[in-house]
């Protein structure tokens, strides 16, 4: 009996010998589990990947210097920050490693990388934070995966949509681009590769197709939303106010601009919507309201000539920018086109 025992544990040593180990990380456990249990848990897991209950994926640790983010990845790696990125630098910095996998597809005919990011470039972004800046001894965590383009989108799509760090502008952005290159610019074809109402997707579409100057106007496209998109979109579909809506929305631009260079607070997006409706009516920009910024005028090679700041309902302070690259002719026409627009 004991001889048989001994063949039986042989065997079973050698069948356990030939069983891929994955780099997954595994949770501390509670307790200590005994060489019988571990062995039992381990040949049932071998029997439901035998079965197909269970797929198995190696990860791997990485260099995060030789994966390059994807370029139609729905997140823009230029607005990634320290801010933006505090929950995961935390999490890094407290573990030692990277909790869950970016996904990854590999590079072809390119010696600078090996793969690229289709989910995870803020997971990128702070590994690389980490080794770079604070020196840190950690690797980037990917599972490869064979994509086509369009499962790509798609892919990444469904890990991202719900995550709130991803503005609604983005996500229109890159929705724009799926429709046109893998759906034929047919939005109720994507809608449904997406499983989405094509009323849902039409709205972030809207959001995609509004003009540079009016994007431009919200200083940040992080504070666009897409119902911005559905109040805007009428003031630019009738032919008498479309004119005054961009022309507003241009020195609300101009604005924002001149805020971030003094570190002055940013117009926020309600009070854009506002201005761009009042502007739309005919009514002079925030009517009543005083301002936190002056106004900002701008010849046409956007040199800023002047501000106009609101001091209440019947009282405008004109600060004149006197080093400004422009000419007194610049300074007239300027003055007299505020001057129609606040008394008409």
């Amino acid at each position: 009996m004991a001889s048989t025992t001994g063949k039986n544990r042989s065997i079973l040593a050698g069948l356990m010998a030939d069983v891929p180990v994955t780099e997954t990380p595994t949770p501390t456990p509670a307790r200590e589990t005994s060489a019988p249990e571990r062995l039992t848990s381990r040949m049932t897991g071998l029997a439901r990947v035998t079965a197909g209950d269970v797929k198995e994926k190696t990860l791997k640790l990485v260099d995060p210097e030789r994966c390059r983010i994807w370029a139609r990845h729905n997140r823009r790696y230029d607005l990634l920050s320290e801010t933006a990125c505090a929950d995961l630098l935390e999490s890094l910095r407290a573990q030692g490693e990277q909790e869950f996998p970016a996904i990854v597809r590999r590079v072809e005919n390119d010696a600078a990388f090996d793969y690229e990011v289709i989910c995870g470039a803020r997971r990128h972004w702070s590994v690389t934070h980490l080794r770079n800046v604070e020196h840190r001894d950690i690797r980037f965590l990917i599972e490869e995966r064979d994509l086509s383009d369009e499962a790509a989108f798609r892919l990444a799509d469904v890990e991202n949509r719900s995550r709130k760090d991803i503005c609604d502008y983005e996500r229109a952005l890159d929705y724009r681009n799926a429709v046109e290159t893998y759906y034929g610019g047919v939005a109720q074809r994507m809608a449904e590769r997406l499983e989405v109402s094509k009323t849902w997707l039409s709205r972030f579409l809207d959001l995609a197709k509004l003009p540079t100057d009016i994007i431009e106007a919200f200083g940040d496209v992080r504070q666009l939303r897409e119902n911005h998109a559905r109040e805007i979109k009428p003031l630019l579909t009738v032919a008498a106010t479309r004119p005054r809506v961009m022309a507003e929305a241009k020195r609300i631009a101009a604005l924002q601009a001149a805020a971030r260079e003094t570190g002055e607070g940013a117009l926020e997006a309600p009070k854009v919507i506002l201005a761009l409706k009042r502007a739309a009516s005919g009514q002079p920009a925030n009517a009543g309201e005083p301002r936190a910024v002056g106004l900002v005028i701008t010849n046409e090679a956007g040199a800023v000539l002047f501000t106009l700041a609101q001091k209440g309902p019947k009282k405008v302070v004109l600060e004149l920018a006197l080093d400004a690259k422009a000419s007194n002719e610049d300074f007239r026409l300027a003055f007299e086109r505020e001057l129609d627009r606040l008394r008409p």
